[in-house]
């Protein structure tokens, strides 16, 4: 499923330090500034709680879309294909 659908284009560990960083900068946290400061290592600890039905869900949507997208492609072309006879 395309990135897309999750955070606009950004990975899940680009959106969580993004989060961190903001939070630092607000905060002055200094547990944030451990965790970026070592974020090579601190990043692995960092799990992922993602509902199984929402999962299920988005991914419903996303294929009716690439079927209506495809469906459009095949219709384009099956016009171009009966003018040209």
């Amino acid at each position: 499923m395309p990135r897309a659908i999750w955070h606009k284009d950004q990975t899940d560990e680009a959106l969580l330090k993004k989060l961190l960083e903001d939070h630092l900068r607000w905060t002055g946290s200094r547990r944030a500034r451990e965790l970026l400061d070592d974020w090579a290592n601190a990043r692995a600890k960092f799990v992922k709680v993602f509902p199984n039905e929402y999962k299920r869900a988005l991914g419903e949507i996303n294929a009716k879309k690439v079927a209506s997208a495809q469906a459009q492609t095949d219709k384009s072309a099956s016009k171009k294909a009966a003018t040209a006879k």
